[in-house]
Parts: structure tokens; sequence; C-alpha cells
């Protein structure tokens, strides 16, 4: 078997040691004599399991006790409802800042539940930067403030965070795990898991126990923290799959040297993509330094006829998933951590190369 590298945005890229502890433990957990995934989730191995990945989280983060850590369904834009739903009343002020396709659909979804306030947007830019927090307009009433720390699709993070006198929620889905945070600064942290987390299927939340149990009558039961919460995210069956991978993951992590050692090696797989792609001459990203993203890196050909031929020559380099999301073209390279610095290395290589014979 011959494994090629992924640049996919997601589902991404899984260490290829998980996926080869995964092989083992697929027939038979363990010597239990049967498999992860057919394991009832009320059994002590699947229990010993959740409660160890719950744990290796906490510690990879530094989640205090102040804080609920769930694993439930419905991926991030399930949260895109159920923020409001668990944080605010009908007719509440809540504040939104616009800085790409995911933070729009947070803000069109939260406006069927709240009265939103989109206190910075720069989409007026393309979304090839992030406002300010001189020009940002908070509202003195709003029951919090939601952003996105890092847009997937066009390639801007926040390399700072915001300050709040309103909890501050975060959808982290696309940085999460990639370098140390302060979990203390948030009132809710929310993560699908099918970029650093594990495979899709999984949502992490990550929520201050004292916003719990404030819930609107409406709010559906699987939506509810507090009721995720009280049945240690059991309420129904879960994805138990995706929660023990995401629970090996966590493992190869702290193995790694935890987060401090992946945001050393994703900033130097970072400063080598884009030193290349503003010294080429040929190829060229849209975001302003400040702003660019460690784990998603859009870039575009001088000439827009040749991508067809640069994807097909990549795939058959053995550089997948090069292809730019669909409303903004181009190419894009996801380079989560468990993308090695080889995969980087090698596209360069191939963008060279393609440069050289085309340019």
């Amino acid at each position: 078997m011959s494994r090629r590298f992924n640049f996919c945005a997601g589902p991404a890229a899984l260490p290829e040691a998980v996926l080869s502890q995964a092989q083992q433990d697929l027939l038979d957990w363990q010597g239990r004599g049967l498999s992860v995934m057919e394991m009832s989730h009320r059994s002590d191995e699947m229990v010993g399991i959740a409660n160890a990945a719950e744990a290796d989280l906490r510690e990879l983060l530094g989640i205090s006790d102040d804080y609920a850590v769930l694993f439930v369904q419905g991926g991030a834009s399930s949260q895109f409802s159920a923020v409001p739903l668990n944080l605010c009343a009908q007719g509440d002020v809540v504040d939104y800042v616009n800085t790409g396709q995911w933070s729009k659909k947070a803000i069109k979804e939260a406006k069927r539940f709240a009265q939103v306030n989109v206190v910075a947007s720069s989409e007026d830019s393309n979304f090839s930067t992030i406002p300010a927090f001189d020009s940002w307009q908070l509202s003195d009433n709003a029951k919090y403030l939601h952003y996105t720390p890092n847009e997937t699709i066009g390639g801007v993070e926040f390399f700072w965070t915001p300050d709040s006198n309103a909890p501050l929620v975060a959808d982290m889905s696309s940085t999460i795990l990639s370098r140390p945070i302060d979990v203390n600064k948030f009132g809710v942290i929310y993560a699908g898991a099918q970029k650093n987390i594990g495979p899709a299927g999984l949502t992490i939340v990550i929520v201050r126990k004292e916003l719990m149990g404030q819930s609107r009558d409406i709010t559906p039961t699987m939506l509810d923290y507090q009721t995720a919460a009280d049945n240690d995210s059991m309420y129904n069956t879960p994805p138990t799959f995706s929660w023990y991978l995401a629970g090996l993951v966590f493992k190869w992590l702290k193995e790694q040297g935890g987060l401090t050692a992946m945001e050393t090696l994703n900033r130097r797989k970072a400063d080598k993509l884009y030193g290349y792609i503003d010294d080429s001459g040929f190829y060229s990203n849209p975001v302003e330094k400040p702003s660019r993203s460690l784990m998603n890196v859009p870039f575009v050909l001088a000439d827009s006829s040749l991508d067809k031929t640069f994807l097909s020559g990549a795939d058959e380099a053995g550089l997948l998933n090069l292809k730019g999301h669909r409303s903004v073209g181009g190419m894009r390279a996801s380079i989560y951590n468990a993308v090695p610095e080889a995969a980087v290395d090698a596209l360069i290589d191939y963008m060279k190369d393609f440069a050289q014979r085309h340019g």
C-alpha cells in the first residue's frame, strides 16, 4: 500500500500511527473479541475510552473543572443553532464577527433565534483580512460575542483573542489543537472533528458550566448543553468510533510533545509554503500576511487556465485534494497537524517544477 499526501480541508488527514492502531483494533479491540465499532456505548470498555479521551483533551488544552466537555453529533453547523438556543432568549442582542463563509453561515442561522449585530466584517476585502479590533462596534447588552478564529475557505486566522465583556464564543473547527490557547478566555468553544481531532461525525463543545441550564423551552433535547453534560454526552448513542479515534489522536498529540510542539511544527510548515509562494512570481496568496492561516493556505496560479493541468499533475505526483473551495476557486493546501512536513516539501518541489515548465 502506498499512501499519498492528503491536503484535504476536511475530512482531513489522520496520523498514520492512529490509523495503524485503529486497524489493529478493528476486528478485535485489545483481545476483547469484538470490534470497537461493535461495543455498547454503555459498556465499561467504551466508557473507559470516552473518559480517557476527555481527560487527554483536558490535559492538552488545559481545560479546568469550570468547563464541561461535550462529545456530540451534528457537526459544527449544528452549533450555529445550539449557541443562541442555549445562551440567549428570542430578541436578545448577540454580536458576531464576519470574516468568511463559515462566519456568514453562523450569522444567518443565529438570525433565526436572536437579534444579530455584526460588529465587524471583512467582506468588502473579499475576506482577505481581519478587521482591526478598534473598528468593532460591540453592543453594550450582547449576550455573547461569536467569531471564527480560522476561516477554512478563505485562509484567514486570528492570532489574538478578542476582548469582550460578554461571553466569547468561538468556532474553532479548523484551528483547535494546532497551537496552545487560553480556554479560560472563552464561554464556549466548539469544533467539528474532521480536521485536527479525528474523523467526521463528532463535534467537541467546551462550555463554561455557569452558562448551561438556561436554554429555551423550544431547544431540541439533542442541542441542550445541560442535557448533554448531565448524560456524559450519552443521552443517545454517540458516534462511538469517531470518539475512539479522537482519543487516539489526543494520545498521539501528547506523544508529539503537546500543542507547543505542534505549533512549532505548524509554523515551520506554513512559513515554508508561504515563503515559496511569495517568492515564486508564479503563485500568489490573497490574504494579508498578519492574518494568514497556519492550517489552510489558498493560492492562485498566474494563469488560471492552467488550474486543471496543475491539479492533474499534482494527483499524479501523489499530492491530493489541492483544489480550492468552489466559492473562491484556485488552490488550497490544508496542512493540519497530521500533514507531515515532508508533504509540504513535496508540494513545494512540485510547484517549483510546474512553474518552471509553464511559467
